[in-house]
């Protein structure tokens, strides 16, 4: 129905989540509506992300510095510790403006049956950043998918010998839903209400 040129443009929309053949539809048909100057930098924007963007050396999180502006910060709590799947859930606890720690961001939940073990997530570094650290705490804020679980109770195995409680989200966050779905709200509350890890 559309020229193979446009048809290009719709399919790389779909390629990203949350995007229907509609919604690709509409965006590449904005598209043609730029002027040639909006086009352009539209691109640069998204190449210069692509190539500048890399994990944060101490969480793991996206920054195009050495260290991402969270862990810059020395007014954030460096013995609170928030670990999270990936940097779309530190947007999330960010836009809710309710947590004042860091974060450590695994970048994956281990997954045997998906090929996905223990050293091929950002754990390691965790138990190193806690060294030194008195009376931390680590928050799991994990999905409660198989996944999720497995990952905080090899969290909670990896710090047995650290001086550090573990708690993790309460459960007011539906079966599996991942955490940038849920809005600011019940953000707030499942982090207010988090429970020791048993």
């Amino acid at each position: 129905m559309y020229p193979s040129s446009l048809n290009n443009v719709i399919e790389s929309f779909k390629k990203l989540p949350g995007v229907g053949e509609k919604s690709a539809e509409r965006n590449a048909l904005a598209l043609l509506e730029l002027s040639d100057e909006d086009i352009d930098n539209f691109v640069n924007a998204i190449k210069e992300c692509k190539s500048k963007l890399h994990r944060c050396k101490i969480c793991g999180h996206l920054t195009d510095q050495d260290e991402c502006y969270i862990c810059a910060n020395e007014h954030r709590r460096d013995d609170l510790i928030c670990v999270v799947e990936d940097y779309k859930s530190v947007f999330m606890f960010e836009k809710s403006g309710s947590f004042n720690g860091k974060y450590h961001v695994l970048n994956g939940l281990i997954s045997p049956m998906d090929g996905v073990y223990p050293e091929d997530i950002n754990l390691s570094s965790l138990v190193k950043r806690l060294d030194g650290i008195e009376n931390a705490e680590v928050i799991v804020a994990l999905k409660s998918s198989i996944e999720g679980k497995t990952t905080t109770l090899y969290i909670k195995k990896i710090l047995e010998n650290k001086n550090v409680k573990i708690t993790r989200l309460s459960y007011g966050i539906p079966m599996g839903v991942e955490l940038d779905y849920l809005d600011a709200l019940t953000l707030d509350q499942a982090l207010l209400d988090r429970k020791e890890v048993s």
